[in-house]
């Protein structure tokens, strides 16, 4: 399947039930707090990106501005915000996304996130458009399982989905990889050229004379969450960590791990995974990688 016709196959990006019924509860407030309905939409790449869509349409006259969640909630409203959530598609079955385990890829998209945000502040890049990148990085996955399940099947026999190798055996295979699929559902979403271009370019940020250090920071951030994903030791960690894009940046490895944000402590499976955007403690409840 060539990119064109994947972006054209109808699919339904799911969201964590969890996060859809704490943000319907707060929303049914008659002044819902904007903390906690931020932190509860930078839980969810799937709601994150149903916001940010509707920030940059056309309705409010600023597509491809709108980077963050934060700025997009300033422009709906909380009936447009009721409407948004209470139509999301949830998540409920292993089988919403044949292949993949949702809750972790919930856990590890917002690892991503945090960890993108964290390393964005110490090289001046954007913070909320770093972590925008990071939540969405891996939406392109979830469209290629749902396209072709069955071929996707045999290649997670080979690597799993949130292997170090995986975007070039999909390269390789595919013609293109997670994150150019998700570059692409940026574009058609309107989100800034910012975010667009540090998906795009996440796997080769310095490469064929590009130069996008927000790529290269979320590229940093995808290598720390997929090392921990895979168990990886502090000699594996060495030996895998891309030097060739850290540093362009000024960063190291040393550095990159001094910029840790996340708890790597275990945290209990949930059935609906979920946590907090990494900005406060008021989404503790959901159980993971608690900041």
């Amino acid at each position: 399947m060539d990119l064109n016709a994947l972006l054209a196959t109808p699919a339904v990006l799911p969201s964590m039930p969890k996060a859809v019924a704490l943000l319907m509860s707060e929303l049914a407030h008659h002044e819902p707090s904007l903390r906690r309905v931020n932190q509860l939409f930078g839980t969810d790449p799937a709601l994150a990106a149903r916001l940010l869509e509707r920030a940059n349409s056309d309705a409010f006259d600023a597509p491809r501005s709108v980077a963050g969640i934060a700025e997009a909630l300033a422009l709906l409203g909380t009936a447009q915000l009721r409407e948004l959530v209470g139509t999301a598609p949830l998540g409920t079955t292993s089988r919403s996304v044949p292949g993949m385990n949702l809750q972790q890829f919930w856990r590890y998209s917002l690892a991503t996130a945090k960890y993108a945000r964290s390393l964005a502040g110490s090289v001046l890049q954007s913070q909320p458009a770093a972590y925008t990148a990071g939540l969405l990085h891996g939406m392109g996955e979830l469209l290629i399982h749902l396209a072709d399940p069955e071929r996707v099947q045999s290649l997670n026999t080979l690597v799993g989905p949130l292997d170090l190798r995986r975007c070039k055996l999909e390269t390789r295979i595919f013609g293109y990889c997670y994150s150019q699929v998700s570059a692409q559902l940026a574009q058609r979403w309107q989100l800034p050229e910012s975010v667009v271009d540090a998906l795009k370019y996440l796997h080769a940020p310095f490469d064929n004379r590009a130069y996008e250090p927000l790529a290269g920071v979320v590229h940093l951030a995808v290598w720390r969450v997929r090392a921990h994903e895979a168990g990886m030791g502090e000699k594996e960690m060495v030996v895998s960590f891309p030097d060739q894009v850290g540093l362009p940046l000024g960063l190291d490895i040393d550095m990159v791990l001094r910029q840790d944000p996340i708890d790597w402590t275990p945290k209990p499976d949930v059935d609906d995974g979920n946590g907090d955007d990494g900005s406060g403690s008021d989404a503790d409840s959901l159980n993971v990688y608690l900041v």
